[in-house]
């Protein structure tokens, strides 16, 4: 059975809105990151930094995150197969990514490459699709792993 053009036009939304995340935080784009988020979100980056998922809202991931990317000379998130469910005003989006930071300063190569999953829950509001979770699952790397613990010293 086709699908309806309302449902066409709300996946494309949740899928835009997801790619929008990476844009804003390669292009550090602080403010309009910012604006793709529920008032709390739910963060699971514990693949790749143990511990357990934080609650931040707007504001604070795009703190941390400009504390963190920042540090880098560039970065670049490729989002791809992105995947949409829509379950009334629930959508969640899963895709592939690889993450590329780069800091030319480094002692040894410039790059690290990140791979692996994400997973968005998204919640819809009158301010259109808003992502309430994210969780991304590293399941490869390559490069200089040290470069994020170069960047924050």
């Amino acid at each position: 059975m086709p699908e309806s053009a309302d449902s066409l036009a709300a996946k494309y939304a949740v899928s835009e809105t997801c790619t929008r995340m990476a844009v804003h935080a390669d292009r550090r784009e602080w403010e309009q990151l910012s604006t793709l988020f529920a008032d709390r979100v739910v963060l699971d980056y514990t693949s790749l930094n143990g511990g357990q998922p934080v609650r931040l809202t707007p504001k604070g991931i795009a703190d941390a995150w400009s504390a963190t990317l920042s540090g880098y000379g560039s970065t670049q998130h490729l989002i791809a197969n992105q995947l949409v469910t829509l379950d009334g005003d629930r959508a969640v989006c899963t895709a592939s990514f690889q993450a590329t930071h780069r800091l030319a300063a480094a002692h040894g190569a410039s790059l690290w490459t990140l791979g692996g999953d994400y997973r968005w829950g998204l919640a819809h509001s009158g301010a259109g699709w808003l992502i309430d979770t994210v969780v991304m699952t590293a399941t490869w790397g390559d490069g200089n792993q040290a470069l994020p613990a170069q960047m924050a010293g």
